[in-house]
């Protein structure tokens, strides 16, 4: 399709699509510029709605890549003590982190005390986090963000769902929890390029 001028026209359904990956690619770089301006830090903490499903599997992704010397958190905004479901166990160990004997957290103030960053699986979650301590709006990352693969930067709860997507979401997960830590990995240089 053209205009008379002869330059090509997009289609009107592709707008939003490319306009929404072109987006994502300018989140993620900037944050992984952003990331990789500091140094590891010593404490990260994970959060999600109800700490059962994303966030410790985020958490434990995290730990198997990350020396034991950092200190890997997770959290969330509802009440302590609840086990992760038996889907999220299954899905979990397929990519070797174990949430068998997980309970979820709820947050509090000492979390963020003790966390030089916070990941989070969603916009509502950071908000929420940012209105809890203002002080860390330049700490709170959002997981979507550092995906590869252009997608909501949202990472969609799994809970109540079948199995197939909580793979859905602990593989985009792992994928944006592997960006997260290479981001400190790779040689001074090479992150400013992605």
């Amino acid at each position: 399709m053209t205009v008379a001028s002869g330059a090509p026209q997009v289609p009107p359904r592709a707008e939003p699509r490319l306009t929404a990956r072109l987006m994502h690619w300018w989140r993620r770089h900037r944050t992984l510029r952003r990331l990789a301006r500091r140094a590891r830090p010593p404490s990260l903490l994970f959060l999600c709605h109800g700490n059962q499903c994303r966030s410790p599997f985020a958490a434990g992704a995290a730990r198997r890549l990350l020396p034991d010397w950092v200190d890997v958190a997770s959290a969330g905004f509802l009440a302590p003590g609840r086990r992760a479901p038996p889907d999220a166990i299954t899905a979990a160990a397929e990519l070797g982190v174990d949430l068998s004997t997980h309970r979820s957290t709820l947050l509090t103030v000492d979390h963020f005390r003790n966390a030089e960053l916070v990941v989070v699986m969603d916009r509502d979650q950071r908000r929420r986090a940012v209105a809890m301590r203002p002080a860390l709006a330049g700490q709170v990352v959002l997981l979507g963000d550092l995906d590869p693969v252009p997608a909501s930067r949202d990472v969609p709860d799994p809970v109540n769902q079948p199995l197939d997507a909580f793979r859905s979401s602990y593989a985009r997960i792992d994928r944006c929890v592997r960006e997260l830590v290479a981001v400190w990995s790779e040689p001074a240089g090479h992150q400013s390029r992605r």
